[in-house]
């Protein structure tokens, strides 16, 4: 190294989701890099004309986001030779307020939350999407008469197999599992029925595929189920906060992560502000609160490991920040070492 030079540090790409057409939120698309050793994030840029890219999902060097409106769509991103994505195009999703999505089997499959359904469109080519070949609308109810009337899809997940799609439905306080045929059609394998009003929100898999857990934003817990070809098979539930927690504000649950190698969890905590730190036990059986550390921000609303395992990082939409945490991956603990200004920050996809 030449003196006085400074010696690079690598760096990897982040896309920040966010909401464009709330007050304070961001223009589009937003684009970033963080430094693998520290986690330290920097803006490289926005992609405009990506409206309420509220989660983000990377393959490869191709990247796509829900368009979180009444009018659902999904837009497919390019990232060419410069590092910059450009738009591809845009899809109608066919439903409202689509809010997840995941690439399966040449496919893009998204949650549209409104009007509880999963789309599923073709990916072509040149990383564009095709027409809808499927719109499955799930039926079913709550008994929280604000959030749960009718079915609400929060997430389309993959099973580690690669074999299954499992749709996550808050509203049903339910988890639906399909397969995805070659002509893009979803057929319906299982039903899990959550405890009612649990309202499950996301799930993270174990990495023996053999466990799931699921996180419950009405009710802030967790449900361990076991797995296997397609059926969820709800087994316990615990607390996602620490005994003697504040009741005020609400608590809502919102992400969960599983570390690379099964033996920690993470849960975003939304209210208390924190991340909740398991220890999963047992093969993956069993999860153990360890601690709920303070997240540095407020609303966590998204969680995200990288690649390494050893950086953790929350997407606090109602502080406007990211923060990052350096992961003892010997303990599970978390150490905060950074706060990084994003407009509504509501995702962060690594």
């Amino acid at each position: 190294m030449t003196e006085g030079v400074a010696e690079a540090r690598a760096e990897a790409r982040v896309y920040l989701g966010t909401y464009t057409s709330w007050a304070g939120g961001g223009q589009g698309l937003g684009l970033g890099a963080y430094d693998v050793t520290t986690g330290r994030l920097r803006s490289t840029g926005v992609v405009r004309g990506v409206p309420n890219p509220s989660f983000v999902v990377t393959a490869g060097n191709r990247v796509y986001a829900v368009n979180e409106q009444s009018r659902g769509t999904v837009t497919a991103l390019a990232v060419g030779a410069d590092g910059v994505p450009k738009v591809v195009n845009t899809q109608s999703t066919g439903g409202a307020d689509p809010c997840h999505l995941v690439v399966h089997r040449g496919h893009v499959l998204s949650a549209n939350y409104s009007s509880g359904s999963v789309s599923v469109h073709p990916v072509r080519a040149d990383g564009g999407l095709g027409a809808r070949t499927d719109l499955v609308t799930h039926q079913g109810s709550g008994p929280d008469p604000d959030r749960q009337d009718r079915p609400h899809a929060h997430q389309v997940a993959v099973d580690p197999a690669g074999e299954h799609v499992l749709a996550v439905d808050l509203g049903a306080d339910a988890v639906f599992s399909y397969r995805l045929g070659a002509n893009g059609k979803l057929t319906r394998v299982a039903t899990a029925k959550l405890h009612p009003g649990a309202g499950p929100r996301h799930l993270a898999f174990h990495p023996s595929g053999r466990y799931a857990y699921i996180a419950n934003e009405l009710d802030s817990t967790v449900v361990v189920a076991s797995y296997a070809n397609g059926v969820l098979t709800p087994v316990r539930k615990l607390g996602t906060l620490p005994p003697g927690a504040p009741t005020t504000p609400r608590n809502y649950p919102a992400e969960v992560v599983v570390s690379a190698d099964g033996r920690f969890a993470y849960l975003s905590n939304r209210g208390h502000d924190s991340v909740a730190v398991f220890a999963a036990e047992n093969g993956g059986a069993d999860l153990r609160l360890l601690e709920a550390v303070p997240v540095g921000g407020d609303f966590p609303r998204h969680i995200a490991l990288d690649p390494s395992g050893k950086l953790l990082f929350a997407a606090n939409q109602n502080s406007n920040s990211v923060t990052t945490f350096a992961v003892d991956q010997a303990t599970g603990g978390l150490k905060l070492t950074s706060t990084f200004p994003a407009p509504i920050p509501v995702c962060v996809a690594l």
